[in-house]
């Protein structure tokens, strides 16, 4: 991911925020047949190696587990964005040369990552999952609700992930590069979106 210097994320506690706030993320292998992608929600364990380990799982008819990566595995986070449009900028008024743009936040993990089938891995992961979406419901649903035999069952059809993550490419594209008025006339101008995105970047904006 190209990530000028403006707006170039390094603190590991925003980067892992953003990576838990990603309800879906993307996961990517290359291979010899090519690129594989798969869509699917991840959580990190922050408390395994220096930068977290990612875990999740695919489905068993899914090809990308059984080929075997050719180098690192990528995993795509993305948080709130929102088009910008260049009537917001006090500078529009002063010379007019402005464009339009896009804010947003990304986060690229890298690893070797690692597929497999032991059931046990399988039901702790299914059982995170759960937990992190389920947690905030007033009536939350559990793994262990269900029948056994039916999970038993369920969890022979999905191949876990775990991927350690290597390397970070982490991004917070705020309009950093603007002027303070800039900024400003942004962050108004998307606070009164009825999009509730555009709403979530303008509070991100520093003004």
């Amino acid at each position: 991911m190209y990530v000028p210097p403006a707006f170039k994320e390094t603190e590991l506690t925003l980067i892992h925020e953003t990576m838990r706030s990603a309800r879906l993320g993307n996961f990517v292998t290359c291979t010899a047949n090519g690129l594989i992608c798969t869509p699917m929600p991840m959580f990190l364990d922050e408390r395994e190696g220096e930068q977290g380990v990612i875990y999740g799982h695919v489905a068993k008819a899914n090809p990308q587990w059984r080929e075997t990566p050719t180098c690192d595995a990528l995993a795509i986070f993305t948080g709130p964005d929102a088009y910008v449009t260049p009537s917001w900028y006090a500078s529009k008024k002063e010379h007019g040369k402005v464009v339009p743009t896009w804010n947003y936040t990304a986060v690229h993990a890298y690893g070797v990552v690692e597929f497999f089938e032991d059931a046990d891995r399988l039901y702790q992961i299914v059982t995170r999952l759960t937990d992190i979406y389920e947690r905030p419901r007033a009536e939350s649903w559990a793994v262990t609700d269900a029948p056994a035999d039916f999970i038993k069952a369920q969890l022979g059809g999905i191949v876990g992930l775990r991927m350690p993550i290597s390397r970070l490419d982490a991004k917070r594209k705020m309009s950093q590069n603007r002027s303070e008025a800039d900024r400003a006339g942004v962050a108004a101008g998307l606070a009164e979106s009825d999009r509730p995105s555009d709403r979530a970047v303008a509070t991100m904006i520093p003004v």
